[in-house]
């Protein structure tokens, strides 16, 4: 699977995610877990834009940027997972512990972008 395919699917599951959270959600979580809801769909929709963006990158690439931009794929695609997974399971669930899962996304989310401009710094 390409990385622009996934981020389609990641973007897909944001847009309704966030329809989901802004419609059926919103008066069942209260003020604070709807809006860690929402900052997991948004943080998955920035990432899920830049795996399409990756993917464009990757076939501009020359002298090794194409491995740096790969592995900057792969971690927004774990970021994803991870931030906005954790963000979900604890406005959903009300479970706390969650949060322990977040910065590991935040990390790779991190990570992801500076790989990305390690791989654009070799176009």
């Amino acid at each position: 699977m390409t990385l622009a395919r996934l981020g389609g699917i990641f973007a897909f599951l944001a847009v309704a995610l966030g329809a989901f959270g802004a419609h059926l959600l919103r008066d069942q979580l209260g003020a604070a877990l709807s809006q860690t809801f929402e900052t997991g769909v948004r943080y998955q929709m920035f990432h899920a834009l830049a795996l399409v963006l990756v993917d464009v990158m990757r076939g501009r690439t020359t002298n090794g940027g194409h491995a740096a931009l790969g592995i900057a794929g792969v971690l927004f695609a774990v970021g994803i997972v991870l931030f906005s997974g954790s963000l979900y399971a604890m406005a959903l669930t009300g479970a706390r512990g969650f949060g322990a899962i977040t910065p590991l996304g935040g990390v790779a989310f991190l990570a992801g972008w500076i790989a990305f401009a390690i791989g654009c710094r070799r176009t």
